[in-house]
């Protein structure tokens, strides 16, 4: 796939979310053999641990799981869901209903860039496996900031691009250039959309730099922990 920029990639990006949608969940737990879910919850349980009580936002949330995780969360009162893809969001609110969270969460479309949102709105916001596919970075992680309460946190769970040049740096990111869209060809029928998801990550930002771009869009004490054998990362900033 040829590199593709604003406009054109969101689009993109939409339509192939759109496409594979009713296999998104089973690629998760297939490709990271079901520790996305143990990821996921110590991320909620890192936008969670404070003092605030109140709602909290997930964006980029797809079929909702980050948004179920954090709405379990005894000082979350409830949370929506944001997204750009219709079909993740039909899916996520079949899913609240089957799990009976629908009284805690609401799925609505919107854009990462502008979040329809007042300044302050949130105790935390989170985005899970989602900035890769943001347009401008620091300006959707500068919008997570401005909605969530002073004291509240960003939690940002994202596959990044490794650093070094060891073997272990240089391996694992091969064999996931060559397995994913193995993966999606056989169990989605959709090799292009999972030769996207490595090239998204080749082309995305270290861990550390991530931190850094969290730190410019205001947030401070940003910390990150390596997961994944170092491909997942879960990085916090709180916001002054």
């Amino acid at each position: 796939m040829a590199k593709l920029r604003g406009q054109e990639r969101a689009r993109y990006v939409s339509r192939m979310f759109g496409r594979i949608s009713r296999r998104y969940d089973l690629l998760n737990t297939v490709m990271t053999g079901g520790r996305h879910y143990a990821w996921r919850q110590l991320a909620a349980d890192a936008a969670t641990a404070s003092n605030l009580s109140g709602a909290a936002l997930d964006v980029a949330c797809g079929t909702g799981d980050f948004a179920f995780d954090l709405a379990r969360k005894s000082n979350i009162e409830h949370v929506v869901g944001l997204d750009f893809v219709p079909p993740m969001l039909a899916l996520a609110i079949g899913k609240a209903r089957r799990q009976r969270l629908s009284a805690q969460t609401v799925f609505i479309a919107g854009d990462a860039h502008s979040l329809p949102f007042a300044d302050d709105s949130f105790v935390c916001a989170t985005v899970g496996f989602g900035v890769r596919n943001f347009i401008d970075v620091p300006r959707a992680l500068s919008e997570m900031a401005r909605v969530v309460q002073p004291g509240g946190r960003v939690v940002v769970l994202e596959i990044v691009r490794m650093e070094g040049r060891g073997l272990h740096n240089r391996l694992l990111p091969w064999c996931f250039q060559r397995t994913a869209p193995l993966l999606g060809a056989v169990l989605a029928g959709d090799s292009e959309a999972y030769s996207y998801l490595p090239q998204s990550v080749d082309e995305f930002l270290s861990a550390s730099q991530l931190a850094d771009v969290m730190g410019s869009a205001g947030l401070r004490n940003v910390r990150r922990r390596s997961l994944g054998l170092g491909m997942v990362a879960a990085l916090v900033g709180e916001v002054a």
